[in-house]
């Protein structure tokens, strides 16, 4: 009986080492993935470029945006592979952005990123207030996209006209106003801690668009009909309640949420339930936030209503978890989420962050979803997600990263204008519309610029991917598709950290024309069974005649599920001046400060050292369970 018992214990300690390791394999390095995903919301900026760009190879473009109209309407994005700036998907983006930095500051900022991530929420809201010139007034898209897809030329060289169009009183646009609303409101949020005076000016401007789209309503392609080909609305109530629904986050004020709740049956709130959270389709999104105010228990005599938006909350979570008596999200054989042909990769990147929030305000509130096939736990709506973001990493049948520069494989045939033709500093005769097709759309050669961060159209229902650049339906990416991204990978990196197979892959060791300074958190060199994790980032350079100095940050984290005290490390290869350690008496071994001395179970703490040249290796020499 004894040697069966050792047999069972053998099997089960092989099947859990092999389970493990099953998981290891399927760990990828968010933090990296995440800083890519900046990179490119910078290859997509308009607009006069600061003299730090990270991205090389643009330049200045669309400087005279809205001079024709006697308007400034320089800065903001292209949308995707061209160069118009579309406003819905780019105000949605941004609507994105910040609610991701809302949610996930800490982590952000625990990575460095903060930053970044206020810089490119800025370079969106800094436009959309110049295009809201008037309370009732807002220009909501600059270029044509039918004369625009008839070149292919960088954005540094553009012939195509830069015509700009207009809502107004007698031309409205409830959808696009609204989803401004929106984006100003959560940006406001965002930048509240850091920035009081420009959150206050932004709301300003969201609450005047909330009441022009309220006021004046209709379908802003109706307007605009030249953005009916390429961004069709399906409506404009979802945006009224999801800017409204972020103007009660924004300021409290009963107002909005009333009117949420009184318009929940007619705009269709509480009546529609939804497989899909995207630019166009608010829904989910409304019914989630407003199932957080009801979590926290400050819906009052709204209470009842809230309910109803939360079955319709829950339904999106049961339908995307294969728990909703059939009427489920579609997968394709390798799990992702299928919702449409063109670009279908911006329809999982954002339902995986809505659920990444959503299993929050469940974990938050201590709640369950009962699905019609039965129960599921936060965790549950959370592995969803986090499937949804290792198959855009490499997960899927075809190995392959779906974010262009992550990982040893990635698309090279983007369809993107920039990214396909050599840089101005490289080529600085332009390029003109025929020629781009000619000499550079059709060659059949890498891109020769790599746009870090692109998130793709991706794979067909099948899981099949054709990187061809003329196949724009798979190879274009969009700004939709990757202001998600930001705060998945986010929450990603802080629960399973940069641990995965392609940590190691570093932007500045592949060959381009790109200049990319890496600030990417990477793991020191320890044993698996060590419970210490480090983090390292860059936080700002410098020169001195011609060294270039590093201030860099290690993050100390413990892993395991006890304290830590006696924590000793080795750091070599440290040639300045180091901070926030206790030396010891032995060579390059220093222990935590006297004041800290214990290390919480998944607590953190960080020290600074400042050098020329690389980054010091760090390592456990020992350590006690407290």
């Amino acid at each position: 009986m004894d040697n069966l018992n050792f047999g069972v214990c053998f099997i089960l300690v092989g099947l859990l080492l092999g389970f493990q390791a099953a998981i290891a394999t399927a760990e990828f390095n968010y933090g990296e993935a995440l800083d890519k995903t900046f990179m490119f919301f910078e290859a997509q900026r308009s607009g006069k470029l600061p003299l730090d760009r990270r991205v090389k190879w643009r330049g200045d473009s669309g400087l005279k945006d809205g001079s024709l109209q006697g308007v400034d309407l320089v800065g903001g994005y292209y949308d995707a592979g061209d160069h118009v700036k579309f406003g819905l998907p780019m105000a949605f983006s941004m609507t994105i952005l910040a609610w991701g930095t809302i949610e996930y500051r800490k982590e952000i900022t625990n990575l460095n990123q903060m930053g970044h991530t206020l810089w490119a929420i800025r370079w969106g809201t800094d436009y959309f207030m110049k295009a809201h010139t008037q309370p009732n007034v807002l220009w909501g898209q600059v270029g044509d996209g039918d004369s625009d897809h008839y070149c292919w030329e960088r954005a540094e060289d553009m012939t195509t006209p830069r015509t700009a169009f207009k809502l107004d009183q007698d031309h409205s646009g409830s959808d696009l106003a609204g989803e401004t609303a929106a984006a100003l409101a959560a940006a406001a949020i965002a930048f509240k801690p850091y920035n009081s005076s420009y959150s206050d000016l932004l709301l300003v401007h969201s609450k005047q668009l909330f009441s022009f789209a309220d006021r004046f309503r209709g379908l802003y392609d109706d307007s605009i009909p030249c953005a009916k080909h390429f961004y069709t609305s399906s409506g404009y109530s979802d945006e009224l309640l999801w800017a409204a629904t972020w103007l009660f986050q924004a300021t409290g004020e009963e107002q909005y949420l009333k009117y949420v709740v009184d318009n929940a049956v007619y705009m269709g709130g509480t009546g529609w339930a939804v497989k899909e959270f995207s630019w166009d389709n608010k829904y989910a999104g409304v019914q989630i936030l407003l199932s957080k105010v009801l979590m926290e228990q400050k819906g009052g005599a709204y209470t009842s209503t809230l309910k109803q938006y939360q079955a319709k909350a829950d339904y999106f979570a049961c339908a995307c978890v294969q728990k909703n008596d059939d009427y489920n999200v579609r997968l394709t054989p390798g799990g992702l989420m299928y919702v449409r042909e063109w670009n279908n990769m911006q329809y999982a990147s954002a339902a995986a962050f809505l659920l990444a929030v959503y299993s929050d305000y469940l974990s938050a509130a201590n709640a369950k979803i009962t699905c019609p096939d039965g129960q599921i736990q936060p965790h549950e709506v959370l592995n969803f997600a986090k499937s949804q973001a290792d198959y855009i990493l490499g997960k899927n049948p075809k190995s392959m990263s779906y974010l262009v520069g992550y990982g040893p494989k990635y698309p090279i045939h983007v369809h993107h204008r920039g990214a396909s033709i050599a840089s101005i500093s490289i080529l600085p005769s332009r390029v003109s519309c025929v020629q781009g097709f000619e000499a550079w759309y059709r060659r059949p050669e890498a891109d020769p610029n790599v746009i870090y961060g692109a998130l793709v159209g991706g794979p067909d229902q099948n899981d099949n991917f054709n990187d061809d650049r003329s196949n724009y339906e798979q190879t274009e990416p969009t700004l939709s598709g990757s202001a998600p991204l930001v705060g998945l990978f986010s929450k990603l990196e802080s629960l399973f950290g940069n641990i995965g197979p392609y940590h190691k892959g570093s932007t500045t060791n592949q060959p381009t024309q790109n200049n990319y300074d890496q600030q990417t958190p990477v793991p020191s060199t320890t044993t698996s069974d060590v419970p210490v994790k480090f983090l390292h980032s860059i936080t700002s350079t410098w020169n001195v005649g011609r060294t270039t100095y590093y201030r860099h940050k290690v993050i100390i984290k413990n892993t395991s599920q006890k304290p830590i005290t006696d924590l000793k490390l080795l750091v070599e290869d440290l040639s300045g001046s180091l901070w926030g350690l206790s030396p010891t008496p032995v060579k390059n071994t220093y222990e935590l400060p006297q004041w800290l001395g214990v290390l919480k179970q998944g607590s953190e703490c960080s020290f600074i050292y400042v050098q020329g040249g690389p980054q010091a290796k760090v390592s456990v020499l020992s350590y006690q369970y407290h």
